[in-house]
């Protein structure tokens, strides 16, 4: 089940992006990520105030989490997108992870069904998100899912220096968005 975050929620997202970091740190991962500076408790805390976490929960475990706004990075406007859409009919995802000993399992793609599901509800017909450029898997993923890469940018990502950010997009098709 997919469902909004709550305060208790939390501590099953952080165990997920402590998973990532070990995985990081054994040079087993391609996030990017760092422990202590991104993703962070304080980033979940904030994302569940502003009521923009959402969690897979299975098992009574929290499996995967997501952060939906309109929010676009800074660096997004270094890219050179398909659609040039109005920024009030964007909806972004952004630190979508599922835990590493349920990959493969069909979780990603269905936090992403409900990203997409819940960008039509609030009337956003285009969606944007991002990847590190090294994080082949998540490229992967996207593209199965009909996500197109519109280009790589340079920035400096949540505190993470010199990172290459591959700006991604999907228009939803009949939500006014060119098919």
């Amino acid at each position: 089940m997919i469902r909004q975050a709550y305060e208790a929620d939390i501590p099953g997202v952080v165990r997920i992006y402590d998973k990532i970091h070990a995985l990081e740190a054994a040079g087993k991962g391609c996030t990017g990520w760092k422990k202590g500076i991104y993703p962070t408790e304080q980033d979940a805390s904030e994302a569940v105030l502003a009521g923009e976490l959402y969690v897979y929960e299975a098992e009574g475990k929290v499996l995967a989490a997501i952060r939906i706004n309109q929010e676009q990075l800074p660096a997004y406007a270094l890219c050179d997108w398909a659609h040039q859409a109005p920024a009030d009919q964007v909806m972004a995802c952004h630190t979508l992870v599922v835990d590493p000993d349920r990959a493969g399992q069909g979780i990603a793609g269905a936090m992403l069904r409900f990203f997409e599901n819940h960008a039509r509800q609030k009337g956003c017909p285009w969606l944007r998100l991002d990847t590190n450029e090294k994080n082949l898997p998540a490229r992967a993923l996207y593209k199965k899912h009909g996500y197109a890469e519109s280009g790589i940018v340079p920035c400096d990502f949540n505190g993470l220096p010199s990172i290459r950010l591959v700006c991604i997009e999907k228009a939803l098709a009949g939500e006014g968005a060119i098919d």
